[in-house]
């Protein structure tokens, strides 16, 4: 099927393999702008809105390389009741960079790092394809609006399998316990849904590094 017939697929019959041919089908299609400057969303964060149409002429590829290098979200159909696809920041440049919107479970990295006493820990900075310096750029923009200015992370894994995206609380100000969850949720929002972000005191861990 084409996109023009995946979005009239009824969302009850929308199943992973829907899900593939809709990436594989968007990537090769073409979209029509509804605005020309990003919305802000119902979660806050700014999307383009786009939609389908056999008028459409915008290669949803180019669009979506440009968002990657701005931070912005991609609505698909956003007039519908139910929107037919939205595309977090993290997706786009995460496509960007590997073809891929995002991989499953059993791809990529899943939960956190859980240390026990005497157990190894791997931690370094990331490797620029997993946090190209562009990501790095628009998350201290993030950081910049909510008065963070030097936030340091690091990459940690337990068993060089299960990689965690760790934040110094203390460079996030040592927000309360009850904030962590909202926070390492909007932080998602920047990154590939496959990552795992965590939050943690740098005490008696390796050196963090800043974000810049």
């Amino acid at each position: 099927m084409n996109l023009l017939e995946l979005v009239n697929v009824p969302d009850e019959r929308r199943d992973h393999q829907w899900e593939t041919d809709f990436f594989m089908s968007i990537t090769q299609g073409n979209l029509k702008l509804i605005h020309e400057v990003p919305q802000k969303g119902p979660d806050g964060w700014p999307y383009l809105l786009a939609e389908t149409s056999p008028e459409a002429t915008e290669p949803a590829n180019k669009i979506m390389q440009w968002l990657a290098m701005k931070g912005v979200g991609l609505v698909v159909n956003p007039r519908k009741e139910y929107p037919d696809y939205v595309f977090t920041y993290g997706m786009l440049w995460h496509f960007k960079e590997t073809g891929l919107f995002y991989k499953t479970a059993s791809e990529s990295p899943v939960g956190t790092v859980e240390m026990e006493k005497g157990q190894g820990l791997h931690a370094g900075p990331p490797a620029p394809h997993y946090l190209p310096q562009y990501v790095r750029n628009i998350l201290n923009e993030f950081f910049r609006d909510q008065n963070v200015l030097r936030p340091r992370i690091l990459v940690m894994s337990a068993d060089r399998k299960h990689y965690d995206l760790a934040f110094s609380l203390e460079s996030l100000g040592n927000p309360p316990t009850k904030e962590h969850q909202g926070i390492a949720e909007a932080i998602s929002w920047f990154l590939p849904p496959h990552y795992s972000v965590v939050l943690v005191s740098e005490i008696g861990l390796p050196k963090f590094v800043d974000l810049v």
